[in-house]
């Protein structure tokens, strides 16, 4: 997948999240510039935890 495919992709996911978890994903993307070690634990810690509670976040996303 290309950055643009991939970018076009989140956009898609993004456009329906609740206003108050986009607030949170932008805190978190603006906390990580700049930190690419601290971007790739976190990157696989979020992995893990959708992975993990894929329904339960569905759930909280409703």
């Amino acid at each position: 997948m290309t950055k643009t495919e991939i970018k076009n992709e989140i956009q898609k996911v993004l456009d329906n999240v609740p206003e108050n978890v986009l607030q949170d994903i932008l805190v978190l993307l603006k906390d990580l510039q700049g930190h690419p070690n601290k971007l790739l634990e976190v990157s696989n810690s979020l992995r893990k935890i959708l992975n993990e509670d894929k329904e339960l976040l569905e759930k909280l996303a409703k």
